[in-house]
């Protein structure tokens, strides 16, 4: 049996499978990377690796494409995405529904799930019309079938979020925006109390990543969904492990200030258990035009690993 191809991060939930601590009963071989983002870009363009972690607005739009690739109900990165989203000190934004009519920057590609998120958390909580925003990715979208909606524009592609809000050239942006300049601040004010206060109004933990699998791959294994599902929920009992071992040096970490937040498990697994977050996912994909139609989430799972 030939060890099959996974393209998979190597920090927290899925470090323990990817070292070797645990295993899911059949041969992989972890394929060497530094990012993964470009792996997900590898994946859904050539179909490069067998198994592929993928942000799950990238999974969402290659099966809209057609892609041959399935998804199973394990989510391997979570976040709470208020605090992803920022402005310049300058533009004069009292609230977010000031950035209607502006211009606002997203560190990598419309379709990145943070900025979907991002986005969702705007229109739902905040009252902003997205459609009277213009939303400037700075990097083509991993799924090269994808045709964005009127609203956004690509002129800026290529350069960094941080240098268009200090140029005034979008008055905020959301994604990873990495910068000590003074004059870029958080958009919504204690972001992280905000986050963890959503979740407790929703039940929404968000969803970053997933792991797809390709399709023929699937067919010639029935088995394999279950037993990923078996490795990465053994994966996960150790990082829970070693999450609840962290002691007072924990407050530093984010994944353990989360998961003191959250009640119960932070981190399902399955369709079940995750219904709202899933729900909530599709939904603002098809607002935000990301997707065409809404799906059912048991829809976009491996059918033997429901």
């Amino acid at each position: 049996m030939r060890p099959l191809s996974v393209a998979l991060a190597g920090s927290g939930l899925t470090k323990p499978l990817k070292e070797g601590a645990v295993d899911c009963g059949r041969p992989l071989d972890f394929v060497p990377i530094e990012q993964i983002v470009p792996q997900m870009r590898r994946m859904v363009r050539t179909l490069d690796f067998d198994i592929c972690e993928m942000a799950f607005t990238t999974y969402l739009c290659a099966r809209a494409a057609g892609k041959p690739i399935t998804a199973i109900p394990v989510f391997v990165t979570r976040n709470f995405h208020h605090r992803a989203a920022f402005q310049h000190v300058g533009a004069g934004l009292a609230s977010p529904r000031d950035l209607e009519g502006r211009v606002v920057a997203v560190n990598r590609g419309y379709t990145v799930t943070t900025g979907l998120w991002v986005r969702g958390i705007l229109a739902s909580e905040y009252g902003v019309d997205l459609r009277k925003v213009t939303w400037a990715p700075t990097d083509d979208e991993h799924v090269q079938e994808y045709q964005a909606p009127a609203n956004v524009t690509y002129r800026f592609r290529g350069r960094p979020v941080a240098e268009l809000l200090l140029a005034g050239e979008a008055v905020a942006a959301v994604g990873d925006v990495r910068t000590d300049a003074a004059a870029i601040k958080p958009l919504i004010a204690d972001a992280e109390a905000a986050g963890f206060a959503w979740y407790r109004k929703t039940g929404i933990y968000p969803i970053n990543h997933t792991v797809v699998v390709k399709d023929e791959v699937l067919a010639t294994e029935p088995g394999l969904a279950r037993a990923l599902m078996a490795g990465f929920a053994a994966a996960k009992a150790a990082y829970l492990a070693q999450l609840d071992a962290a002691g007072d040096l924990g407050p530093a970490d984010e994944a353990v200030r989360a998961r003191r937040a959250v009640v119960g498990d932070p981190f399902p697994f399955g369709v079940a258990a995750n219904r709202p977050a899933l729900e909530a996912i599709i939904s603002y994909a098809v607002e935000q035009q990301v997707i065409p139609t809404a799906l059912r989430p048991e829809q976009l799972f491996a059918r033997s690993a429901l």
